[in-house]
């Protein structure tokens, strides 16, 4: 009689993981748009409250949030055409884990060229 494996199926393995990082980006990037759509949403009410919530955002804590919701939409919209592919093309799955690692090698050449350029601004260095 077979037995049934202990504790997940997948043990950790690299399509676990980029199931992992793709929920949590998902909910990271929606709850700054709803927070974002909230806040927008405020110059109908009043002009004044807009002015005061947007003039709290021009931190540096803020900015280096920006600096992750860049890194989550990176990673989230190159995983999604891994997904993609894995679905439609007859070879995706055989290529799953390959595929994992060219999103992480793209999305960190991306971050990178964005980083500097973001920080310079966020901590008035330029």
């Amino acid at each position: 009689m077979p037995t049934k494996p202990a504790g997940t199926l997948y043990r950790g393995k690299v399509g676990m993981w980029s199931w992992v990082l793709h929920r949590i980006t998902g909910v990271a990037i929606f709850f700054f748009l709803l927070v974002h759509v909230l806040d927008t949403s405020l110059v109908r009410l009043s002009p004044e409250a807009y002015n005061a919530v947007v003039s709290t955002y021009k931190t540096p804590l803020v900015g280096l949030g920006e600096l992750g919701l860049v890194a989550a939409i990176l990673y989230h919209a190159l995983n999604g055409v891994r997904v993609i592919l894995i679905d439609f093309w007859r070879k995706g799955v055989k290529y799953q884990n390959v595929m994992f690692w060219v999103v992480v090698v793209v999305a960190l050449i991306a971050f990178a060229g964005f980083a500097p350029r973001h920080l310079i601004h966020v901590f008035h260095l330029g």
